[in-house]
């Protein structure tokens, strides 16, 4: 089993599934931080600020969810997918959401960004699967 350990980022809005997830992945020993965000436009705001631009500050791994206020997440890839090339490391996103709608599934696979298409819940072993992919 791999050593290396993540940062990770969750973007969803809600408050219990952001604490049961921190814990998830926590328990799998594979992050070293965990950055949240409550909807697209904070993490955005993150990613454009220079100071957060930097290898070990930005996430190896991002779970978006889709239904947000603010900022829902395919805003959130829109805009990601103009700055992400950007970035001095590749980050993998994972648009993650309680939706089995094929369209949502088919709309996450337009973006270059996107890894995959997680439905929730997302067990330990799952993140662990995840975060084990090659990037």
């Amino acid at each position: 089993m791999s050593s290396e350990k993540y940062n990770v980022c969750l973007i969803d809005d809600d408050k219990v599934y952001q604490f049961t997830s921190k814990m998830i992945l926590e328990a799998t020993s594979l992050t070293s931080k965990i950055t949240t965000f409550f909807n697209g436009q904070e993490a955005i705001d993150f990613f454009l600020e220079p100071a957060n631009q930097q290898i070990d500050i930005l996430p190896d791994v991002i779970f978006l969810d889709i239904n947000m206020p603010i900022m829902n997440g395919w805003n959130f890839l829109e805009a990601f997918d103009k700055i992400f090339h950007s970035l001095p490391k590749k980050i993998l996103i994972y648009v993650v959401s309680s939706s089995v709608d094929e369209s949502d599934m088919e709309k996450s696979k337009s973006y270059e960004s996107v890894a995959d298409y997680v439905i929730k819940p997302i067990n330990k072993e799952k993140y662990r699967l995840l975060l084990s992919v090659p990037r």
